[in-house]
């Protein structure tokens, strides 16, 4: 039994294919094949079921790729033992970004981050919150970034930031005439919020204490974008509310349409998160020094604070 061998078999029960499985491990198919039937015949057991289509898994071979992975994650840890002893940051790290952070935020760390370990080959992927979540359990990111509290039980969160919400309120809209604006001021019927799905919908949901289960008269919106939210409220169909860090990249007009919340102000905490494994712990730690120094300095000319978390454990 190999490492190796416990590798290809977590491919194929991941892709329920042994073709697939060999492209994603960079090997030849009968190559993988071969691997696998070894180790089946060394355990005297069958893992897969090559009788259905997509492959199926035996219930003992549900019980092998359970350990497998635990395995393969020791395994890993070993290097990671090695490298942190060496002190070096390098290797492949795939990180997942929530769509309603990933435009403001990546621009502000990224060439950043990438000058200063040049040894870290950085994979960036958007994705939803449960998908990396899943992800993460899976092996599949190393780390995201998003909006918490999650409360997942192997997740550990790193706080990045609190992100204020800041309200954009066109001229014509009942609240324009304030210099602030607070939670009590909001009606959720002239809101306009992203689509199903967005944790920061939720966030806002929450403010104005309103089931979820919210029903347009007039018409739906389905869309996950801050701009189109903007310009649908320069044509008199509502106010919105936006993440601070999307405000800084608005023009001067529509600067004049910004109402900030009197003190304290209703945020999102924005973390790292990771697996409590703490695989590659090191570059997560970089991450994290990173991305805290990068938007802290980032927004220090601004009048309105994003407040720096303490440190949770």
């Amino acid at each position: 039994m190999t490492i190796t061998q416990l590798q290809y078999v977590l491919a194929v029960a991941e892709h329920q294919n042994f073709t697939l499985a060999a492209q994603k491990s960079f090997v030849t198919q009968p190559t993988l094949s071969m691997q696998v039937q070894k180790l089946e015949d060394e355990l005297d057991v069958r893992i897969f079921d090559r009788g259905k289509k997509p492959i199926g898994i035996t219930q003992v071979g549900e019980k092998i790729i359970a350990q497998a992975k635990n395995i393969v994650n020791e395994a890993e840890r070993i290097k990671d033992i090695v490298d942190q002893d060496k002190g070096f940051i390098g290797g492949d790290f795939t990180l997942g970004i929530i769509p309603t952070i990933m435009p403001t935020l990546l621009p502000m760390f990224l060439k950043t981050f990438i000058k200063r370990y040049p040894k870290v080959n950085l994979i960036i992927k958007e994705q939803g919150t449960e998908t990396m979540i899943q992800n993460i359990q899976e092996g599949h990111l190393d780390a995201a970034i998003a909006a918490t509290p999650l409360e997942t039980a192997f997740i550990k969160e790193r706080p990045l930031y609190y992100e204020p919400f800041v309200g954009y309120v066109p001229p014509s809209h009942r609240l324009n005439d304030r210099k602030k604006i607070d939670p009590a001021d909001l009606e959720i019927n002239d809101i306009l919020l992203l689509q199903d799905g967005h944790c920061f919908r939720d966030g806002v949901i929450n403010l104005c204490k309103v089931p979820k289960n919210i029903k347009d008269d007039h018409f739906q919106l389905q869309s996950g974008s801050f701009e189109t939210l903007v310009n649908l409220s320069d044509e008199g169909m509502g106010m919105t509310l936006l993440p601070f860090l999307n405000t800084l990249g608005l023009d001067g007009d529509k600067n004049k349409n910004l109402r900030h919340f009197n003190d304290p102000s209703p945020a999102r905490e924005v973390s790292l998160i990771y697996h409590k494994n703490e695989l590659k712990i090191q570059i997560i730690e970089a991450m994290h020094e990173v991305i805290s120094g990068v938007v802290r300095g980032a927004i220090a000319f601004q009048d309105v604070k994003i407040i720096s978390p303490l440190n949770r454990s």
